[in-house]
């Protein structure tokens, strides 16, 4: 089968960009409300996961680069692996500009020349280690952990998945969608996490599933069926610029996902590891320097200490594994 990528970007340093957010932020500073520079700033690592998807994943039939118009120098716009999207080429118009990124996700499945089968990664991701088709897609479906998580809190995030579960409670019945898939809800490959799977077996109503910080498989078809299904919702929370609590989350088309069945059971964290900078750094770069997963997600934050630092032993990492230039650099 075809499968793409779809990577999201952002250069908060383009004097364009930075006088829009200014604009409707009303912030200078890029802290406000929630609004972290931590969400937009560049590692100036992209080109490693350029590289790291040439070296790893050779089979990705096309990368689709999202951004609201930006490009960095240094990439070979020529590649015809490469489809270069700005937001407006998929997005309507009304919602932009728009600095926030579940807005940006709620579209994906319009941008043009998009494989059925495709993969989501946010630019914190990055493939470490080589990779086959079938880590994303078996049998035609998405590979996933279908685990339900227990994690009551007052965050934003979880706010938001509430939102995006109780439009998955509307059009879906747990004890019949966990019957009808009990294999795949119950696998063993998912270990102590599918405790609560357990525990709630009888309880009648989803609750958000464990959210994996990783490279997200998707059909295309399962955005249609969501949008058709909650059009009026996307389309209201739609005009939030920044990150709000009547935001849905991209676990909506996720759960969706799954819960029609549409979907292979994999431990996704078998193979992928969230290091969250501000305290395991260290960790971070000897990961990447051993390959020790197939995908890392370099989780930033503005509280983290020498940051330059932090980031320059990442790029040496980096560098170490991906020396070469790939066909997507100048």
């Amino acid at each position: 089968m075809d499968i793409d990528f779809i990577i999201t970007w952002v250069d908060m340093n383009d004097p364009q960009w930075h006088a829009d957010f200014t604009k409707y932020s009303g912030n200078k500073d890029n802290i406000k409300n929630g609004v972290s520079e931590a969400r937009f700033r560049d590692y100036g690592l992209l080109k490693y996961w350029f590289r790291g998807v040439e070296t790893f994943a050779p089979w990705v039939r096309k990368i689709h680069f999202v951004t609201c118009g930006q490009k960095p120098e240094w990439l070979n716009i020529d590649n015809p692996k490469l489809n270069l999207v700005s937001h407006k080429d998929y997005i309507p118009v009304q919602f932009l500009p728009t600095f926030n990124s579940v807005v940006i996700e709620y579209y994906l499945h319009k941008i043009p020349d998009l494989a059925e089968h495709f993969v989501y990664f946010n630019d914190d991701f990055y493939i470490t280690n080589h990779i086959k088709t079938e880590r994303f897609f078996k049998n035609g479906l998405p590979c996933d952990i279908a685990v339900l998580q227990y994690n009551p809190s007052w965050s934003q995030w979880y706010r938001t998945l509430k939102n995006s579960i109780n439009i998955i409670n509307r059009h879906f019945d747990k004890k019949e969608v966990m019957a009808r898939d009990y294999d795949k809800w119950f696998d063993k490959k998912y270990g102590s996490k599918a405790i609560w799977n357990h525990i709630l077996k009888t309880y009648g109503k989803f609750i958000p599933l464990r959210t994996p910080h990783n490279a997200q498989p998707y059909l295309k078809t399962t955005f249609d069926e969501v949008w058709h299904a909650a059009g009026k919702e996307l389309t209201q929370a739609s005009a939030n610029k920044f990150r709000a609590f009547s935001d849905y989350t991209p676990e909506l088309f996720r759960t969706w996902q799954i819960c029609k069945g549409n979907f292979e059971p994999y431990n996704t964290y078998g193979d992928t590891k969230m290091f969250p900078l501000m305290i395991r750094s260290k960790q971070a770069v000897k990961a990447i320097y051993n390959q020790s997963y197939s995908l890392i997600c370099l989780n930033d934050n503005v509280h983290i200490r020498n940051y330059a630092q932090v980031m320059g032993n990442i790029k040496d990492a980096f560098e170490h594994i991906l020396p070469e230039k790939s066909s997507f650099e100048l």
